[in-house]
């Protein structure tokens, strides 16, 4: 009997926290992203490719980490003296 008034009890919550979320959902528009975000998301993709082709035709040394070349790749695309 426990058992099942304990499942009962959390197929429950779980259903009004369903629902809670889907109200809040509905209430609040989607904001779209700003244009320094776009450009951003444009700079990832452009220095993505360029560490997926670098990657494919072994131009990386052996320790090199994504990160250190987000940072690098990313300074040179907004025009930073960095390269």
């Amino acid at each position: 009997m426990n058992r099942f008034v304990s499942s009962t009890l959390v197929a429950l919550m779980a259903l009004s926290m369903a629902g809670a979320a889907q109200a809040a959902a509905e209430t609040k528009p989607k904001k779209e992203p700003t244009a320094a975000q776009l450009a951003a998301r444009e700079r990832m993709s452009k220095c993505s490719a360029e560490w997926k082709e670098a990657k494919a035709g072994s131009k990386l040394p052996k320790d090199a980490k994504w990160p250190k070349f987000w940072s690098e790749c990313n300074t040179r695309l907004k025009g930073g003296t960095k390269a």
